[in-house]
């Protein structure tokens, strides 16, 4: 069975970005940077591949599909980009976009929760939940894995890793490493009740 993964940027005080969706806030470190372009290369996006000094057909590692919400994928459609990660299957999260001309990019205006329990009983690499908030809420209960970048930033004000109502759950860590920029990483599994 495959794994949903959130694999995001989270500020000190748990933002994953500004209020107007910034995200430029981030230290950048060279050392951190290399190392994930190559243990998840797949998360750079396929017009950024280049300048970050991996091919455009760099091998998916980890993931081969994507989830994120309209306010994610709107950041690419801002610079005329309909398939950010054109090397992954895309699904959009929205009942007000209209479908994609492009055989990665899915709309989806249904329930996350049911798209989500559907794709994990299918063969493939894990999902990879990249974002917003309103989404990570809506799929917290099905969230298997996290890894969390945190970087060592205070935004002040944003969008949360995860929004929505109360519920609490366990998750053990399972790895953890430092950056020269002070970012760690911390990966995360769900302690599932036995």
């Amino acid at each position: 069975m495959r794994n949903l993964v959130y694999y995001v940027a989270v500020s000190l005080d748990g933002y994953i970005a500004g209020p107007e969706g910034q995200v430029d806030f981030y230290p950048v470190a060279d050392d951190m940077a290399a190392w994930f372009n190559e243990r998840y290369p797949e998360a750079v996006p396929t017009h950024i591949r280049p300048h970050a000094g991996l091919p455009v057909d760099t091998p998916n590692n980890e993931w081969d599909t994507l989830l994120m919400g309209r306010g994610t994928y709107e950041l690419a459609l801002a610079v005329g980009i309909a398939s950010p990660y054109d090397h992954l299957k895309q699904y959009v999260f929205s009942t007000t976009l209209a479908p994609v001309d492009n055989p990665q990019v899915e709309v989806v205006a249904g329930d996350p929760v049911e798209l989500v329990r559907r794709l994990k009983k299918e063969a493939g690499k894990d999902i990879w939940l990249c974002g917003g908030a309103n989404l990570a809420g809506q799929l917290a209960d099905e969230v298997d894995r996290m890894i969390i970048k945190s970087y060592p930033v205070i935004a002040g004000a944003g969008l949360p890793l995860f929004s929505g109502g109360f519920r609490p759950a366990r998750f053990t860590v399972t790895q953890r490493r430092e950056f020269s920029n002070g970012a760690q990483v911390t990966w995360l599994d769900r302690v599932r009740p036995e």
